[in-house]
Order: structure tokens, then C-alpha cells, then sequence
């Protein structure tokens, strides 16, 4: 038996063992991987997470949000890192783990919906099939919310498809990369902390992400143009491993479901509100943000609806169902 699990199983047991009232100097330990930088949108949310399960357990139990991918686990193993209990929590962008579980992809599928509130139904509508994906994954999923939608942002201004042809951008999720495939651009994939250097260095020249993410990066050092292009609203999760979840006492588990619930409908609201300023921002700061164009739309629509239409034949028929209400 390896060292890390020989330890994960001593401290599993010290959780059973622990009487429900101890002091808080005694607290359940607990470490949730963040992903983003500290002044992230979702990395402020775990961190106020924690705060909130502290304040509920009554101080028994202690999140410590580690930010910036600083535990070294960032990307599609994330499912695996806490499946194995190589971190207790994590927060997982879903897109970029659907190739581990496909229906983690939902929400990342191009243009399903085009709106917050549309982007709210579809998760109340999917949530009971994340439950049972996170659940196979020995997980528990404790909630979850948008990025702001999805935008190209380029150095060079993008009117048209024929602009998009060799452009080098940084996608998230395997639907992005092949989307802007079909489009003619040329994708690639890179852990969220090398974006800005390889934007520098020229290794890509564009990025799909979020005006929020454009503003948290100062991508207008290196970056021009923002096209709104209403791509989509990924959800990320907050998960916990189900051997700490099942260790903590009902009522620490009450504390932590009570604090994501208020978490995870703060974070809805704060993901709008968000989306207004960082564009302001990178406006601001001389970004040229534009919409799209009508032919522009029409090859964007097409190109989703073959993605989306592939998405939903591979897909089980509870996904099917889903994906007939919202595609276009």
C-alpha cells in the first residue's frame, strides 16, 4: 500500500472517530484544490464556501482553498485526483473532465442557450445526471455555477469565418477545440496558468474565454478584441470525495449542503453581474469589443448544430432529451 493512501486511510478514521462537538482548534482538515488565480470569479466563491461551512459546522470543519493550481492538479485528471482522494475537494471546470464522463460536456456544448436564464434551466434539467456522474466518480458534487459566456478574444480583429483560418487559439474543452476546428482555426489545448506566456511568445494568438477570464488575465497587454460570440456558459463544480463526505457527521454534512446551496445561488448572480463589469473593464483598458456579424452567425449556428447533433447521438437518451429542448 502506498504512503499517500496509508495516510488518507489514518486520517479517514481519525474523522469517524471524532466526537461531534470537539473544539475548533480539533476541526476536520480539509483541502479544495482551486484551479484560477485568488481573484477569480470561482476561486472567490470556494473561498467563500469555506468561510460559510466553517461558520455553519460551528468551526469543526476547516476548508483551505489552495488557488492557482498551486496543489500541481489542473486539468482533465481531475475527476481521477479526487476519485483517489489525491486532494479531499476540488473545483473542475466540467468541460474539460467530459472525456473522462461525457456528460459533463453539457453545458460547454457551442450556442445551446444564449441567455443566464436559459443557462439555469438546462443545469435544473441536467443536475440529477451530474449527481450520478459525480457519483460514479466517487464523488459528491455540492454545487455548481457559470463562467460568463464565451467570447473570442484575439489580437486580430475576427468579422468573419474566413478570419478565423490558422488562428492559434486556447479552448478549454474538447467541444470548443472541435468547433473552432470545423470553423478552420487551429486550437490548442493548455492548462489555464500557461495562457498568458504562450500569448507572449506567439505560441497561440486568441483565446475562447470568458470576458471576466479576459479581464482576470489582462489579456489587453497582449490581446485586442473581443467578438461576442455567445459561444456558451460552462458550469464549474465544486466536488468533495465521498470517503471524507461520508466520514463527516450528518449534521457537518447539513453545514457544508447549506453553504453550498447559498454559494452556489450567489455565484448564478455574481457570474451576470460580472459579465457587465469585466467588459467594461477590458473595454476600458482599450479592448475592441464587437458582436457578431449576420453571415458570421449563420456559419457559427451550423457549426454547433453538427457538433451538438454528434454530442447527442453518442449520447444516452436522458442526455437526448435534454438536448432536443435546448438546440436550435
Amino acid at each position: 500500500m502506498s504512503f499517500r493512501k496509508i495516510m488518507l486511510m489514518m486520517l479517514l478514521v481519525s474523522l469517524i472517530m471524532a466526537p461531534a462537538g470537539f473544539a475548533a482548534d480539533q476541526a476536520i482538515k480539509l483541502d479544495l484544490n482551486a484551479v484560477y488565480g485568488a481573484t477569480s470569479f470561482h476561486t472567490e466563491g470556494a473561498a467563500e464556501f469555506a468561510k460559510l461551512v466553517e461558520k455553519y459546522s460551528n468551526g469543526s470543519v476547516a476548508i483551505t482553498v489552495h488557488p492557482g493550481g498551486s496543489l500541481g492538479f489542473k486539468g482533465p485528471e481531475l475527476l481521477k485526483v479526487v476519485k483517489d482522494g489525491q486532494v479531499p475537494m476540488s473545483d473542475i471546470l466540467m468541460g474539460v473532465v467530459a472525456g473522462s464522463e461525457s456528460v459533463f460536456g453539457i453545458s460547454s456544448l457551442p450556442r445551446l442557450v444564449n441567455s443566464f436564464a436559459a443557462a439555469q434551466s438546462l443545469y435544473a434539467d441536467s443536475k440529477s445526471l451530474y449527481d450520478k456522474a459525480a457519483a460514479k466518480w466517487k464523488q459528491k458534487l455540492l454545487y455548481a455555477a457559470p463562467w460568463p459566456p464565451s467570447g473570442l478574444v484575439t489580437k486580430k480583429e475576427i468579422n468573419a469565418t474566413a478570419d478565423l483560418a490558422n488562428l492559434k487559439t486556447r479552448t478549454y474543452d474538447k467541444n470548443g477545440a472541435e468547433f473552432l476546428q470545423s470553423l478552420g482555426a487551429s486550437p490548442v489545448s493548455l492548462p489555464w496558468g500557461e495562457v498568458y506566456s504562450s500569448l507572449t511568445t506567439g505560441i497561440i494568438d486568441s483565446v475562447l474565454t470568458s470576458g471576466e477570464s479576459a479581464s482576470n488575465g489582462k489579456f489587453w497587454e497582449v490581446l485586442k478584441y473581443f467578438k461576442n460570440i455567445n459561444y456558451a456558459y460552462p458550469l464549474n463544480m465544486v466536488t468533495i470525495n465521498l470517503d471524507y463526505w461520508n466520514a463527516l457527521s450528518p449534521a457537518q454534512q447539513q453545514a457544508m449542503l447549506k453553504a453550498a446551496a447559498e454559494v452556489e445561488k450567489s455565484q448564478w448572480q455574481k457570474s451576470e453581474k460580472r459579465t457587465l463589469e469585466a467588459l467594461d473593464t477590458i473595454k476600458s483598458q482599450g479592448m475592441i469589443i464587437s458582436d457578431e456579424a449576420p453571415g458570421f452567425t449563420k456559419d457559427l449556428d451550423a457549426a454547433a448544430k453538427k457538433l451538438v447533433d454528434v454530442f447527442s447521438k453518442e449520447a444516452s437518451p436522458e442526455v437526448q432529451a435534454i438536448l432536443a429542448k435546448y438546440a436550435k
